[in-house]
């Protein structure tokens, strides 16, 4: 059984680490850069026919899965932000003829 590299390992989390660091900065290019370094390391790791250590595994599945979590709170606080000026996010509405653009509707789904 041949080990990843920890090369291809460290880059991952140093990825992950660099996006955690965006998201809590709102820093937009470093969340960019991060996000290509992220997806390059786990491309080399894709390719790479070996096992990595599962603890390790396991520690970067949890540190992406907490930016998963930061990013989802920065979009809704974008689509809030967007509501609130009264601008609606894309929301793949689609008019009578089947032209994008429709404006969705509020509809009351009950009676109080």
């Amino acid at each position: 059984m041949n080990a990843i590299a920890p090369d291809a390992l460290n880059e991952l989390e140093n990825a992950l680490q660099e996006e955690r660091r965006a998201l809590l900065e709102n820093d937009v290019e470093a969340l960019l850069r991060s996000t290509q370094a992220k997806l390059a390391a786990v491309r080399v790791l894709q390719g790479t026919p070996a096992v990595a250590p599962v603890d390790r595994v396991t520690r970067l599945n949890e540190l992406n899965q907490a930016n998963h979590v930061l990013l989802t709170r920065r979009r809704r606080e974008v689509n809030w932000a967007l509501r609130h000026l009264g601008r609606v996010e894309s929301a793949g509405v689609y008019d009578a003829s089947g032209q994008p653009g429709a404006r969705p509707q509020a509809r009351c789904l009950g009676v109080g």
